[in-house]
């Protein structure tokens, strides 16, 4: 057969799989083996089954109107043990200071008399609100959860693109990714150790508890969602009942008392932990938005009087927002005396005038961001943005420089992307996920990598149109050079106990290209009698 790589082009950025034409990093030799043979057409009739699992399990997003599954690509993405290591270090580091910030902001605000921030930055910020001041959480916890954007530049160094500590959200792709690929291709994970990623539901509610108030025994945690029609509504519904919580909306929640209690067919119960899923405007009529009707009138009011913890806490948005980012290299020497293990994307504040007058003059040459932006919305990446756009952005800049902040292009890395018939380089980046249970910050061994699907894009949002892939973390001792399809029996372990994704494989017993194939032939012959 044809090597579906060969006419494969690298590009000018990093190339995740290649170091050269048909030169596979060391941490990919096995996923280019297991796939290089592979017919196009059963590579699509793969793609199919994914998108088929993916809309059985409810594993969808909207994107221009339409509610479709979530793209997954075939080909994982795959980091080594001593790139992670990097990683983890580097995501732990900035949680911590993200969280010092945040609790010097809401105090003492040291922070300000040493002019390390200006207070005029951060009180300007949408994501600062006076209502959280003097909450103190049960743990000195604030995030409990957050997301921290990673791309990969042309020189393969990892940078951080932004934070996002408010309601970071993908994790559910991340588990149901691996679900998935585990059922696709089980051989290639007989082939390398991967870190399992199916504990995260434990660790998440290992810190939901560890920040319930202290004088709780056997807190009650619940997930506070929207409502079936957010889009994130999946991933609620999934974390809810991976951790065995109930999943509630505003309306199942009243306060009384300074207490958040629950409505349930045996009478009301006291609430302790609330993982929340909504945002900050939404979440308590009575602080902000009064026109809300999915939030509980009360709540900032309990969690004020220590009977209940919100998490992530009300007012993170003060750490995440985009001109903040560029402080943060600073703010980790002031609060942690260490210089910065992951450095920032070169990004310019535009407070200055005669900054300000040299990004409006390069507007063509560089990227701009609203500060408090999501989703990919409002970027203009002047590359690649027509003259008319550029000129309506000079008019926005110039009247509001607080409102954004102006970063060199960067190239993301690229990585192979099964596209109808082949596969193409496509522009990626990584959502690394942390928990943070006040004693420790525990990064998921592997994260969310988005994948932008169209030929040449940088924004990988889904809401974009962007896809996923899996990520694997290779185990510390793996030599991908010493394992080969024929030598390994899917046995090994990491950290004295089997890779769950491994265990996976090994009930499933996917032999590879044929026994898809003799599945695939068997359902269609069921089906043909049934009818």
């Amino acid at each position: 057969m044809a090597d579906v790589f060969e006419e494969y082009a690298l590009g000018a950025a990093w190339d995740e799989m290649f170091s050269g034409p048909a030169q596979p990093r060391p941490a990919y030799k096995a996923v280019r083996a297991a796939l290089e043979h592979f017919d196009p057409s059963e590579l699509r009739l793969r793609a199919d089954q994914v998108a088929r699992a993916f809309t059985d399990r409810g594993v969808t997003f909207a994107f221009d109107g339409e509610e479709r599954p979530f793209p997954l690509d075939l080909v994982p993405r795959v980091i080594a043990a001593e790139e992670w290591d990097l990683i983890d270090r580097g995501v732990r580091q900035r949680v911590l200071a993200l969280e010092a910030f945040l609790a010097d902001v809401y105090g003492p605000a040291n922070v300000f008399r040493d002019r390390i921030v200006p207070r005029s930055v951060v009180l300007t910020g949408s994501g600062f609100h006076r209502a959280a001041h003097g909450i103190e959480p049960a743990n000195g916890v604030r995030v409990h959860v957050a997301g921290i954007d990673l791309v990969r530049d042309v020189d393969g160094r990892f940078r951080v693109l932004e934070d996002n500590v408010r309601v970071p959200s993908g994790v559910s792709y991340v588990l149901e990714n691996r679900r998935i690929m585990t059922r696709t291709f089980p051989g290639l994970f007989a082939e390398q150790r991967v870190r399992p990623v199916d504990d995260y539901p434990v660790r998440l509610l290992a810190a939901m508890r560890a920040a319930a108030p202290p004088d709780v025994v056997d807190p009650t945690v619940v997930v506070l969602t929207p409502g079936v029609a957010n889009s994130a509504y999946f991933e609620h519904a999934l974390l809810a009942r991976l951790m065995g919580v109930q999943l509630v909306e505003g309306r199942d929640l009243f306060c009384v008392g300074n207490e958040v209690r629950m409505r349930t067919t045996a009478g009301d119960e006291p609430v302790h932990v609330i993982y929340r899923r909504i945002d900050d405007d939404f979440i308590d009529p009575l602080h902000f938005r009064p026109e809300s009707v999915i939030g509980v009138p009360g709540m900032l009011n309990a969690a004020r009087a220590g009977s209940v913890t919100i998490a992530n806490s009300v007012g993170c948005g003060a750490a995440d927002d985009k001109l903040i980012y560029t402080y943060i290299p600073e703010l980790i020497r002031y609060y942690l005396g260490e210089d910065p293990v992951l450095d920032n994307v070169e990004t310019h504040r535009l407070e200055d005038a005669e900054r300000l007058e040299f990004v409006l003059d390069h507007l063509a040459d560089l990227v701009l961001k609203p500060v408090d932006g999501a989703g990919g919305k409002g970027i203009v990446i002047g590359p690649a943005a027509d003259e008319k756009t550029l000129v309506n952005l000079r008019t926005q800049v110039a009247k509001n420089p607080r409102g954004w902040i102006a970063q060199r292009p960067v190239a993301l890395s690229t990585s192979p992307t099964f596209t109808t018939d082949r596969f193409a380089p496509r522009h990626i980046d990584l959502r690394p996920f942390a928990v943070n249970d006040g004693e420790r910050v525990w990064v998921l061994p592997g994260g969310l990598t988005r994948v932008a699907l169209r030929e040449g894009a940088l924004i990988v949002n889904s809401s974009q149109g962007g896809g996923s892939k899996d990520t694997w973390v290779l185990a510390p001792d793996f030599d991908p050079d010493a394992v080969s399809p024929a030598q390994s029996d899917g046995s090994d372990a990491v950290d004295g106990q089997l890779d769950p994704a491994e265990a996976v494989a090994g009930r499933l017993a996917g032999p590879g290209a044929d026994g898809f194939q003799q599945q695939q032939q068997q359902q269609q012959q069921q089906q043909q009698q049934a009818k």
